[in-house]
């Protein structure tokens, strides 16, 4: 057995967004870290799991191969840009993954990076930012700088679906064997239809807690302008008028862009102060336990993004059984196939048709509910972290 066999292999990753702090990449982060270290158990590997002060406590792990590392730089910083290589150069990394593309300027070794969308290349407007214009304008410039070192130095890069990748691929001409698609996971329902329908009573508990009276449509996710949450409002304009029990429920932490959405539903006199009596219902940050009954109950998941760089929310609706009115932009056709019903999200009128042909059809919305749970199937976590292994073994010279 040679020298290089026998020696541990130091993996590092970039885990500052680990945990529900992150969001989105907070939940990929989270489990490509817990996931890898499973899988690789009883390989010669070492990690070096890089954390931020407000994360840092959160992960936990007994493996002796796994050591934690703070990172006091936040992400998008100057600071990051000088700390982050030298933790990686002190750690003697063998590899390091970057779960985003904030990888910084000087690299330190090998590495990986992950690149979720190029939302900020494809939408790079002001109103996409607090800033004032010319910060904006110098932090924009930065970004494409920093993206395009990042995709161009990398040994590989993993997207996670083939709209990213082909996105990738035009914009930074890249060859296409660098880039490999791993697509994310969604939960599987962990309850039978049975269950679901014992827990109908305290449903109807957490509805009215958040005020909120069915029939209902649902969104979940964030404000951003590209999310299109305006032009839902105006299609819901007229569904509000066509059908006047009809809510249609936001949830999503309360935030600047937030903020801005309420504007545009109080200025249509669809939302009140305190979410009473009104049409359009803000509820805020809710947690998983309420977010379970609101997916149950709701009668239609409306997903009305201009762009996605893959779209968990609409596999989360599919696995508690909610039928999808689709985006049919970017990866979303790709991601949800034939499970969900798709509009053009900048055409009102389309998607006002879509959203009815699914309230208005109950063989419909089942006809979706059922290809929505075979769909969801097809999406792992577990898959996606072993074919990230995978990668990390073939660039360090152990293929397994």
């Amino acid at each position: 057995m040679d020298t290089q066999s026998e020696k541990h292999l130091i993996i590092g990753i970039d885990a500052r967004f680990y945990g529900p702090l992150g969001k989105g990449l907070g939940r990929y982060t989270q489990e490509i870290v817990d996931n890898v270290i499973a899988i690789s158990a009883d390989d010669p590997i070492d990690y070096v799991i890089f954390l931020a002060p407000d994360n840092f406590d959160e992960f936990i792990c007994q493996s002796p191969n796994v050591r934690k590392e703070l990172i006091y730089s936040r992400w998008y910083t100057l600071a990051e840009q000088f700390e982050v290589p030298y933790r990686w150069w002190k750690a003697k990394i063998d590899l390091m993954h970057f779960p985003h593309f904030n990888v910084p300027f000087v690299k330190s070794g090998k590495y990986i990076v992950t690149i979720h969308d190029l939302i900020l290349t494809k939408f790079p407007t002001h109103r996409a930012s607090t800033l004032h214009p010319l910060i904006y304008w110098l932090k924009d410039k930065a970004y494409r700088l920093v993206i395009s070192s990042a995709v161009n130095l990398a040994s590989k890069i993993i997207t996670v679906s083939n709209f990213t990748k082909l996105d990738i691929i035009s914009q930074f001409k890249i060859a296409d064997d660098k880039i490999i698609v791993t697509y994310e996971g969604a939960a599987n329902l962990a309850k039978g239809n049975d269950s679901l329908f014992v827990a109908k009573l305290d449903n109807k508990k957490t509805l009215a807690l958040y005020h909120i009276c069915s029939p209902f449509l649902l969104y979940v996710g964030n404000a951003y302008p590209h999310k299109n949450l305006e032009g839902l409002i105006l299609a819901f304009l007229q569904l509000h008028l066509k059908h006047p029990d009809l809510r249609l429920v936001l949830v999503g932490k309360e935030d600047y862009f937030y903020d801005r959405v309420k504007e545009v539903a109080k200025c249509n006199n669809l939302w009140q102060k305190e979410n009473l009596n009104s049409a359009i219902i803000f509820t805020g940050y809710v947690p998983d336990v309420d977010l379970e009954a609101l997916f149950q109950e709701a009668a239609v998941y409306v997903f009305p993004s201009l762009y996605e760089g893959f779209g968990l929310p609409p596999l989360e609706a599919m696995s508690h059984n909610c039928p999808v009115a689709s985006s049919d932009r970017a990866s979303m056709p790709e991601v949800l196939q034939k499970a969900a019903l798709y509009f053009n999200p900048e055409n009102k009128d389309d998607m006002i048709s879509v959203i009815e042909s699914l309230l208005n059809n109950p063989e419909e919305r089942e006809r979706l509910i059922i290809l929505g749970r075979e769909q969801v199937k097809k999406y792992s976590w577990w898959e996606c972290s072993r074919e990230t292994y995978q990668i990390y073994r073939q660039l360090v010279g152990h293929q397994k």
